[in-house]
């Protein structure tokens, strides 16, 4: 908990010892919650904002009873380490770690001030929790496992020839690992291999789908956080090679891809939130079940579509939650 710092001068301080009293008890009634993201890009200010809406709709106004801190990592996995441990030294009530990286690094800085991560597809597999059910110590969160059964299903809806899916991620990624073997595993069963092609930076992102162009029929991006920070530069590639490209972020349709059955950020943050309120109201993190993302749009964005060679079914436009003009 901050403590509020009075400008009273000591004479002061001593004539109105009511006013301090009444100042120490709105003190008490100010809450801190840090939030950190590896990296800015649309969907993880989404899940941030998402996050704070939550918290207002609660009661919990940044200025009034609420300190709402943030600080990005600008993608440099040292640089999230560093914010880590400079909330943890600013004791605040919850540390809201958006992304594996972010929650990793905050995770290691603290077993004591409560954690509610998000965006985190595979919270087990990147040893944040033991188990989802009540997983104990102070950390609990919201994971956003893709839909993938969902998502081949709709590539195959919209490019029915397509037999081999590239997919484009940073192997430093836990999350993008574990959504590659899942992905393996339900395309295959679905009669399509899957290429992998590897970017660590996000100055690696164009030459990594220029190296898919021959070898796939279709290319997938996951809510990876290098690729998506430099996803216009795969849309480029994408578009002059007629190679069809799917994302599993809707904010990435707006970007170029050509479609997306995924998750809204912004509402993934408010799941993220409910969880910080049931903290902040006296709840134990570790009884907090850790719980996936609820409810999926579909986007779709025809224009892009058409300079990757492709034509959406109009079956598929009509149930789109959104089109992209």
């Amino acid at each position: 908990m901050r403590k509020l710092i009075l400008p009273l001068s000591l004479a002061a301080a001593v004539a109105v010892p009511a006013m301090l009293i009444g100042t120490a008890a709105t003190a008490k009634d100010m809450v801190t919650v840090a939030v950190t993201a590896i990296v800015e890009h649309p969907a993880l200010d989404a899940c941030r904002d998402g996050v704070k809406e939550a918290l207002e709709e609660a009661g919990y106004k940044d200025g009034e009873n609420l300190t709402f801190l943030y600080e990005s990592a600008q993608g440099n996995p040292a640089t999230a380490t560093q914010i880590a441990r400079k909330f943890v030294g600013e004791s605040p009530d919850v540390i809201v770690p958006i992304s594996t990286p972010s929650a990793q690094a905050v995770a290691a800085a603290t077993r004591s001030i409560p954690i509610v991560f998000s965006a985190i597809t595979d919270p087990v597999g990147a040893q944040l929790v033991k188990q989802l059910e009540k997983p104990g110590g102070n950390i609990t969160g919201l994971s956003d496992f893709l839909p993938l059964a969902d998502q081949v299903a709709l590539i195959q809806e919209i490019t029915p020839d397509v037999k081999t899916i590239g997919y484009v991620y940073n192997p430093g990624e836990t999350n993008s690992v574990s959504t590659l073997k899942a992905l393996r595993e339900i395309a295959g069963k679905a009669g399509i291999d899957v290429v992998e092609s590897t970017a660590t930076r996000t100055s690696e992102v164009q030459q990594a789908m220029r190296a898919l162009v021959g070898k796939a029929d279709a290319a997938y991006v996951p809510t990876d956080n290098t690729i998506v920070s430099a996803f216009e530069a795969a849309v480029k590639v994408a578009q002059e090679n007629k190679l069809p490209l799917y994302a599993a972020d809707t904010d990435s349709v707006s970007r170029g891809a050509l479609a997306a059955l995924g998750f809204n950020y912004f509402d993934v943050g408010k799941q993220t939130g409910e969880k910080v309120v049931q903290i902040l109201k006296g709840t134990p993190v570790g009884e907090i079940n850790v719980e996936v993302a609820k409810g999926t749009n579909l986007v779709v964005n025809p224009a892009s579509a058409e300079k990757m060679g492709v034509t959406i079914p109009a079956a598929v436009i009509e149930r789109a939650t959104k089109v992209v003009e």
